[in-house]
C-alpha cells in the first residue's frame, strides 16, 4: 500500500477526493492551510484512493500520511 504524506505542517482546509476515486499524478487531492495561505498537496502517482486518513479541520505535521492508495 502506498501513502501520500503531508508536505508541511498545517490544517486540512479541503479534502478533494474520496475512497474509491482514481487520481492522476499531479492532481490536487488535499489543500492545507498554513499562515493564512492555501497549499495544494498533489498526488505523486496514478492510483486508486484506498482511504482518506484526514478530515477537514485536522492538523497534520510534515510527513504525516494523509491518503493511502491501493497497491
Amino acid at each position: 500500500m502506498k501513502t501520500l504524506n503531508s508536505t508541511m505542517a498545517g490544517t486540512v482546509f479541503k479534502v478533494m477526493v474520496s475512497a474509491g476515486e482514481e487520481v492522476s499524478a499531479g492532481q490536487t487531492v488535499i489543500v492545507l492551510e498554513s499562515m493564512k495561505m492555501e497549499i495544494p498537496v498533489d498526488a505523486e502517482f496514478n492510483g486508486k484512493v484506498s482511504e482518506v486518513l484526514v478530515a477537514e479541520g485536522d492538523f497534520v505535521n510534515e510527513g504525516d500520511a494523509v491518503i493511502s492508495f491501493e497497491a
